[in-house]
């Protein structure tokens, strides 16, 4: 499923969201230089990176305030327009419906959960497997970004990718915990490859996820463009769409962080 979720990154949907040791030196009585472990640096490496966390979190909340905060860019009728164009142009065989409260109740108990937040105006997304993009009736220019996630699908392989991968990211930490693990440690105690760069390896774990993200945008952003041309104002559609890429992009500075306290919490 594709997801715009108010309370944190799912890395398992297409959509978006709004919620997300160092070593000291001490000469031996040996002609040779042994690193060991500051547990105090560690100690205090992992309060930051909490604290930053913690900052991280707050920030994809207010990018997903001032995405529900936005106002529509067009009419209703407009955005249904574009939507029906953009699963005609492409061929789609999505079916695509606008959910609130009194039509929430035609979906079977299983899919219903999951459509409460849609009702509520605080999610959208696209199912690749049911073949299915919802939106709230109260924010349909949502639909777009999600039919652009239905036109990813089916652009090949690569594209596919990009939207599979989000479903492995979760387990990066404890992927590199366990490397790590499985590294020899070395004679002098300074940190191997994995240590050095575990932030950096959780981030770009995630970043076929930020560009697919983007990708979907701005497929919903030129479909409106060609259907509606120069008759409508795309300029609160594009700062929707950016406000809720960049609460991908702090999921994915959050993973990195994620990546690097598991290691320090194993150091600790």
């Amino acid at each position: 499923m594709n997801g715009l979720s108010s309370v944190q990154p799912n890395l398992g949907n297409y959509g978006y969201y709004r919620s997300f040791p160092d070593s000291g030196r001490s000469n031996m009585y040996i002609q040779e230089e042994i690193h060991e472990p500051n547990p105090t640096k560690t100690i205090v490496t992992a309060g930051l990176l909490q604290a930053f966390a913690m900052f991280l979190q707050k920030t994809s909340q207010w990018c997903g305030n001032k995405l529900m905060q936005g106002k529509e860019f067009t009419s209703a009728e407009n955005i249904y327009k574009t939507a029906k164009n953009m699963v005609k142009d492409n061929k789609l065989d999505v079916a695509v419906d606008f959910i609130d409260d009194k039509n929430i109740h035609k979906y079977g108990e299983g899919l219903r959960e999951a459509l409460k937040p849609v009702a509520r105006g605080e999610n959208a997304f696209y199912t690749d497997q049911l073949k299915l993009a919802v939106a709230p009736k109260s924010k349909p220019s949502l639909i777009l970004h999600e039919l652009g996630h239905a036109i990813n699908a089916h652009k090949g392989k690569f594209l596919r990718f990009l939207q599979k991968s989000r479903g492995y990211v979760s387990a990066v930490p404890t992927a590199l915990l366990l490397l790590n693990s499985a590294i020899p440690q070395r004679k002098d105690n300074k940190k191997n490859f994995v240590e050095r760069n575990a932030g950096l390896i959780g981030f770009a774990s995630f970043l076929p996820t930020i560009v697919e993200e983007g990708l979907a945008s701005i497929r919903g952003i030129k479909a409106a463009k060609q259907t509606l041309g120069k008759a409508v104002n795309l300029k609160p559609l594009k700062r929707n769409y950016f406000f809720a890429w960049l609460t991908y992009v702090i999921a994915g500075i959050g993973l990195g962080v994620a990546a690097k306290q598991s290691l320090l919490s194993n150091k600790e």
